[in-house]
This record gives C-alpha cells, sequence and structure tokens, in this order.
C-alpha cells in the first residue's frame, strides 16, 4: 500500500473545527474523497468548498445518538463505501467533582464515549466490507487523549472517558483483526483547539506552557494519516504524541 488514499471514503467527526478539519484536509492531501461530520454547517460548508471533489457534509450532533447512526447511513448512501473513520469529535472541560454541574458531565459522556460508539457500531458493516475490497483494510482511528493513560484532580468524567475509549478501542481491535479492519487511538498532550483556553478557571495557558510550545492540530492530523497509509500488514494500534515539555 502506498501513501495515497485515492479511492478512499473517509468519515471525519467533529470536521468543522481543530483536530478533525486538520484531518480532513490531510486525508484530503493524499487523495481521499472525505465525509465531514460536525454540528456547525457554516463551517462544514466553507472546508468542504475547500476540499472540492466529491466531499460531502453531514450536519449532526453526536449527543444525539440515533442522529449520529443516521449521519453514518447517509455516508455510505452518498458515498458507495466507507474505508476510514475517524471518530475525533470530543468535549470536556476541567473543573473539581464538587461543584460540578451535572449536566456537564453527562454532556462530556454524550459526546466522548456515546456519539463514539454510536457512530462506530453504525460504521461496522461497511468498514468490514471495505476491506474485503482492492485495499485489503479498513481502518477506525479513535482521536481520544492523553487522560486516557493517566487522571488529573479536575478532569475526573473527562479521563473517565477517554479511558473508556482506550478499552473499547482495545476490544474492537481484537475482534475486527480477523476482518482486516485496523483499529487504533492516537492520545495527544495538550494541543491547541477550541477547548483550552488562556488558564482561566482550572484550564491550561497554552502560551505559558515551555519555551517550544504546545501541539498544533496539524501535528495529531500528521498521526491520523500514518495510521491510516501503512501497509495492509502493518496495524499500527497506539499513538501517543505529547509536547516536548509537557510533564
Amino acid at each position: 500500500m502506498s501513501d495515497s488514499l485515492h479511492g478512499v471514503v473517509a468519515a471525519v467527526t467533529g470536521a468543522s473545527s481543530g483536530i478533525g478539519g486538520a484531518t480532513a484536509r490531510a486525508l484530503a492531501e493524499r487523495g481521499a474523497t472525505l465525509a465531514l461530520l460536525a454540528r456547525r454547517e457554516d463551517r462544514l460548508t466553507t472546508l468542504a468548498e475547500d476540499l472540492g471533489g466529491a466531499t460531502s457534509i453531514h450536519v449532526v450532533d453526536l449527543a444525539d445518538t440515533e442522529a449520529a447512526v443516521g449521519a453514518i447511513g447517509e455516508v455510505v448512501a452518498r458515498h458507495g463505501r466507507l474505508d476510514v473513520l475517524v471518530n475525533n469529535a470530543g468535549y470536556g472541560s476541567l473543573a473539581p467533582a464538587r461543584g460540578s454541574d451535572l449536566a456537564d458531565w453527562r454532556a462530556t459522556t454524550a459526546i466522548n464515549l456515546d456519539g463514539l460508539l454510536a457512530v462506530t457500531h453504525a460504521a461496522l458493516e461497511p468498514l468490514v466490507n471495505a476491506a474485503s475490497g482492492s485495499r485489503g483494510v479498513a481502518d477506525v482511528v479513535n482521536v481520544s487523549s492523553d487522560a486516557g493513560r493517566r487522571v488529573m484532580p479536575v478532569g475526573a468524567v473527562y479521563a473517565a472517558t477517554k479511558h473508556a475509549v482506550g478499552a473499547f478501542s482495545e476490544s474492537l481491535r481484537q475482534e475486527l483483526a480477523p476482518a482486516h479492519v485496523r483499529v487504533g487511538v492516537v492520545e495527544p498532550g495538550i494541543t491547541r483547539t477550541e477547548l483550552p483556553d488562556k488558564g482561566e478557571g482550572d484550564t491550561p495557558d497554552l502560551d505559558s506552557l515551555g519555551e517550544l510550545g504546545v501541539l498544533e492540530a496539524a501535528d495529531i492530523a500528521d498521526a491520523v494519516v500514518y495510521m491510516v497509509t501503512r501497509p495492509a500488514r502493518v496495524a499500527v494500534n497506539e499513538i501517543l504524541v505529547r509536547p516536548v515539555e509537557q510533564d
């Protein structure tokens, strides 16, 4: 398998900004046809116009699991196949458990776990079908976090969802390997996206975290592309990417 993704259909959730947008661009540069899933139609439309080709947009709130399942159905109906699924959409805030709003906890699990499960469940049969084609494999890449490997005092629920994604991914990897569907997890450290900000409350100040700076969305997109462009015999199951100076 070469680095070319021509003929490959890739669906990316959370594609309207940040890591999702960067990943969509990087996959398109390799020749993939993109299906973009997110809530913000205006941003999806702009990105689709930039990518051109047969790019499709699917406006969906992944907290609505029925809508999430329907969106994957739309992708397959539109493009006739699904070769790569990148589960990137995420939500989370850093705050002490005491005094937290339960609704915020529910929103975190709804996107980071329930939405990911719904999208993946809907994509399983199309991915297995695609793996039997000329490419020889299909791919699921779950963009998690280094919070899936450690915990911190103010990120209990966020870390819980990311640990769950890691466990789900490894079990799915073992189950789908005989069908030639590769499952991998990319775990970013501190990355400049819409989630972290300027040190308000318990969130980090990204401009004061070391001389070399934090990761950019394109750094994580590179890891995703690396995973899905390996030869069919190669499964890269986990990539942990942190800024050099992150603790």
